[in-house]
C-alpha cells in the first residue's frame, strides 16, 4: 500500500516515513525544499534499504500538485505534514503563512477529491487549544484564542478538514501532538533547521556544541514551578509511529466517524529549564543560558491526556525526556562528526 507523504524532507516526515516502510509501506514524498532538503531522505534510505521518491513541488501551485496525484493513482492516503511551522516568524510576517498553510491544504483537498483518496492524516497541534487553564487537555478541551498565526493556520486547517469531511467520503485523522524532541536511535536522521533554529531542544544542542554561544528562556515569570514555559516533550519516533497506526486505523475501519482527532503527547508537563537540566545530565555538558523576556506567540503550560490515542489507536509513548534528549544530542554530535570529516 502506497502512502503520499508531503513535508518528507523535514523532522517529523523523514521519522514517519522511517515508520511506514518499517511496517510494510510504500512511501513517495512531496516536499518543496523551501525549508528542508533531501539530506534527511539520504538517512532514511540508510536506515530502511528504501530509496524514497520526493517530487520537488509547491504545494501551492495546484497544477503541480495535481501531477503528483496523476502520477501516483494507487495511494491509499495522504500525509499531510507541509507547513511552515516557526511561531515568532508567523508573527512577524501572517500573511506568508496563511497563504502557505492554508493554499497547499487545500490544494492537496481538491486532489484528494478529484482522485478519490479515501485517507488522510492531518499534521496538526497543541497550539491550537491557546492558553487554556483545562490542564491536561482533551480532544473535547475547547480551543482557546490562538497565540499566533501559525497556530491559527492549524485551527483553520482542522476546521477546512472537519467541513470537508461532512461532505465528502474521505477518512481524516486530525493529530495534534505536543512538542516533538529527540533523533531516530541510529542517529542517521533527526532535527535539521535551516538557519537558526526557534525550537528548544536544538537551541540547547547548537549551545551545547558551540553553533550557538548562548541560548536565552524566553521568560522566567509565568505562573508555573519554576517561571519558565510548561510542554509536554515527545520524542519523535513515538510520534512517527502514530501517524502508521492512525493510518492503519482508517485502512482496518475502526474510525467511528469521516473526521477524529487525537492528542499526541506523553501526558507529563516538562518546564524549559526541567529539559535544560535533563539534558545537562545526560551530555554532562553545561549550557550557557540567560533568561529573558518573554516571546510573542508561546503559550504558558501545555501538556496532554493521551488516553483517547492509547485506547483507540493502540499508540503509547515509550521514549521518556532523557532518552529524548540524548538521542538529541548523539544526532547533533554526528552533525559535528560528519563536517570535521569533510
Amino acid at each position: 500500500m502506497k502512502v503520499l507523504v508531503t513535508g518528507g524532507c523535514g523532522y517529523i516526515g523523514a521519522h514517519t516515513i522511517v515508520d511506514l516502510i518499517n511496517h510494510g509501506f510504500d512511501v513517495v514524498s512531496v516536499d518543496s525544499n523551501i525549508r528542508s532538503s533531501t539530506q534527511l531522505l539520504d538517512g532514511v534510505e540508510k536506515i530502511t534499504g528504501k530509496k524514497v521518491r520526493n517530487y520537488k513541488v509547491d504545494l501551492c501551485n495546484l497544477e503541480d500538485t495535481h501531477a503528483v496525484f496523476h502520477e501516483n493513482r494507487d495511494i491509499v492516503g495522504v500525509i499531510h505534514f507541509a507547513a511552515l511551522k516557526t511561531v515568532p516568524e508567523s508573527v512577524a510576517d501572517p500573511l506568508l503563512y496563511f497563504h502557505n498553510n492554508l493554499t497547499s491544504l487545500i490544494n492537496v483537498l481538491k486532489c484528494i477529491k478529484e482522485f478519490n483518496v479515501p485517507h488522510l492524516v492531518f499534521s496538526s497541534s497543541c497550539s491550537v487549544y491557546g492558553n487554556t487553564t483545562a490542564l491536561p487537555v482533551v480532544e473535547e478541551t475547547p480551543l482557546g484564542e490562538a497565540q499566533s498565526p501559525y497556530a491559527r493556520t492549524k485551527q483553520m486547517g482542522e476546521q477546512i478538514i472537519e467541513d470537508y469531511s461532512r461532505v465528502n467520503d474521505t477518512q481524516s485523522i486530525l493529530l495534534r501532538y505536543f512538542n516533538p524532541v529527540g533523533a531516530h536511535p541510529s542517529g542517521l536522521i533527526g532535527e535539521l533547521p535551516l538557519g537558526k533554529p526557534d525550537n528548544l531542544v536544538p537551541v540547547i544542542t547548537q549551545t551545547a556544541i558551540g553553533k550557538i554561544p548562548k541560548m536565552v528562556v524566553y521568560g522566567a515569570d509565568y505562573d508555573t514551578r519554576d517561571g519558565s514555559c510548561v510542554r509536554d516533550y515527545i520524542h519523535v519516533t513515538d510520534i512517527a509511529n502514530a501517524h502508521t497506526k492512525a493510518m492503519q486505523y482508517l485502512i482496518d475501519r475502526k474510525n467511528a466517524s469521516n473526521c477524529e482527532v487525537f492528542n499526541l503527547g506523553t501526558g507529563n508537563g516538562v518546564t524549559v529549564l526541567e529539559a535544560i537540566k535533563a539534558f545537562e545530565k545526560i551530555s554532562g555538558v553545561k549550557l550557557n543560558y540567560t533568561t529573558g523576556p518573554r516571546r510573542p506567540g508561546d503559550v504558558i503550560s501545555i501538556y496532554a491526556n493521551n488516553s483517547r490515542a492509547k485506547e483507540k489507536l493502540g499508540w503509547s509513548p515509550e521514549i521518556g525526556i532523557e532518552d529524548s534528549m540524548r538521542t538529541a544530542w548523539q544526532w547533533e554530535v554526528s552533525l559535528r562528526n560528519k563536517v570535521l570529516s569533510n
